[in-house]
C-alpha cells in the first residue's frame, strides 16, 4: 500500500512558476508508475502527466506539454511536478496518484492510489 500526500501548491500570476511535490510513503514506492491529475470546479478529472518506474519515460497531456515537467526520486519516494508558463485554465487542484500498471496510464482509473490533492490557482 502506498500512501501519497501533495504539497506546493498556491497562488500564482499567469506566467510564473510552480513545484508541486509528492511525498509517498511505503517500502515499494520505486514499483510504481506514477502521475499527476488535476480537478477544476465542475469539471471532470483529467490526466496531466505520468512518469515510468524509472523515471526515465514520461507521457503528458497535450494540455502541458512543453509546460510541466515529472520528475521522481526513488530513493526519496518523492515525485515532482515542475509547472512553467502558467495559465489561468491550469487552476485546479493537482492530485498525485499511483498505478500498478506495466504502462504508462492516461486513465485515472488505472490508479490504486491518491493523494489528497493540493490547490493551484492561476491569477490572470
Amino acid at each position: 500500500q502506498v500512501q501519497l500526500v501533495e504539497s506546493g501548491g498556491g497562488l500564482v500570476q499567469a506566467g510564473g512558476s510552480l513545484r508541486l511535490s509528492c511525498a509517498a510513503s511505503g517500502r515499494t514506492f520505486s514499483s510504481y508508475v506514477m502521475g499527476w491529475f488535476r480537478q477544476a470546479p465542475g469539471k471532470e478529472r483529467e490526466f496531466v502527466g505520468t512518469i515510468s518506474v524509472s523515471g526515465r519515460t514520461t507521457r503528458y497531456a497535450d494540455s502541458v506539454t512543453g509546460r510541466f515537467t515529472i520528475s521522481r526520486d526513488n530513493a526519496k519516494n518523492t515525485v515532482l511536478l515542475q509547472m512553467n508558463t502558467l495559465k489561468p485554465d491550469d487552476t485546479a487542484i493537482y492530485y498525485c496518484a499511483a498505478s500498478s500498471s506495466a504502462v504508462l496510464p492516461m486513465s485515472r482509473y488505472q490508479y490504486d492510489y491518491w493523494g489528497q490533492g493540493t490547490q493551484v490557482t492561476v491569477s490572470s
